[in-house]
């Protein structure tokens, strides 16, 4: 799990919306401009970060482990980026794959906990409660097709995440669209979360923000007509304002270190 992952009100209405998905178990909708965050509260949602390394690399069992079985078992999802166009084939053998995985992560969980006792070992893959895909754009009317059946049949609950506008495209799959529990739009950062992402920001570069003085105010101000909120801009942008402050062997972030600091990101692009 990536420690310096910062807990938005836009993370916590996403994991609200992933967790009512699978309840619900049903097909949902996230939708949002590109760095707003999306894909970053669904690897965080699921453990990604520390599960996909770890199934991946899938070994002999050890008490190592526990850990990652706990993560599995607390959010029984699998996370899954196709690729661009890709074979209906491939897409649901592995799909197959990483649901094995978690269900097996939850299973092992279950089973040291003392949960599960029996000798019998049930079908593991169905502990994976809900799928959730990325870049959903990329799939093709068969693979939407597909994913809509294994829905019907297995009963697991999908995500699908995209673009605005994405929820548009799918009126076009009546089978599919006619299965749509919720839809959830991420939204780019407000003015009070940007101001709580910052303060997290200029602490880790050794600084206090303070609104009311008027360098920082001026600061925040270029910081967001900059980033408009966009949580991956935002972040793109502190690693060059740390590297202007610690060219010119400067102690202060003002406007001017903001701009300079944004004119290396856009050249860098």
């Amino acid at each position: 799990m990536n420690r310096d992952f910062i807990v938005t009100k836009e993370h916590r209405r996403f994991a609200e919306f992933a967790t009512a998905v699978r309840k619900e178990v049903t097909i949902g909708i996230c939708h949002g401009d590109a760095g707003v965050g999306k894909t970053l509260s669904a690897r965080r949602y699921a453990h990604w970060d520390t599960l996909e390394p770890f199934i991946d690399e899938w070994g002999p069992r050890s008490d190592d482990d526990l850990k990652h079985d706990a993560d599995a078992n607390r959010s029984r999802t699998a996370f899954y980026t196709p690729e661009v166009l890709p074979k209906p084939r491939d897409l649901m053998r592995e799909i197959e794959f990483y649901r094995a995985k978690v269900g097996i992560c939850v299973y092992e969980h279950l089973c040291a906990t003392g949960k599960v006792t029996d000798r019998y070992v049930p079908r593991t893959i169905q502990y994976t409660e809900l799928l959730i895909i990325d870049e959903a754009e990329r799939l093709t009317r068969t693979a939407l097709e597909l994913l809509r059946d294994l829905h019907d049949r297995e009963h697991l609950a999908i995500i699908l995440i995209g673009m605005p506008g994405i929820d548009q495209r799918f009126r076009h799959y009546p089978q599919l669209y006619s299965r749509l529990g919720f839809a959830h739009r991420y939204r780019a950062l407000g003015r009070e979360e940007l101001l709580f992402v910052l303060t997290r920001h200029w602490k880790r570069l050794g600084h206090e923000l303070d609104s009311d003085d008027f360098t920082d105010a001026q600061a925040i101000a270029a910081i967001e007509r900059i980033t408009r909120g966009n949580f991956r801009l935002l972040e793109r942008l502190f690693p060059q304002i740390s590297r202007v402050l610690k060219i010119n062997q400067l102690e202060t972030i003002t406007d001017d270190v903001i701009e300079a600091a944004a004119s290396i990101l856009v050249i860098g692009n």
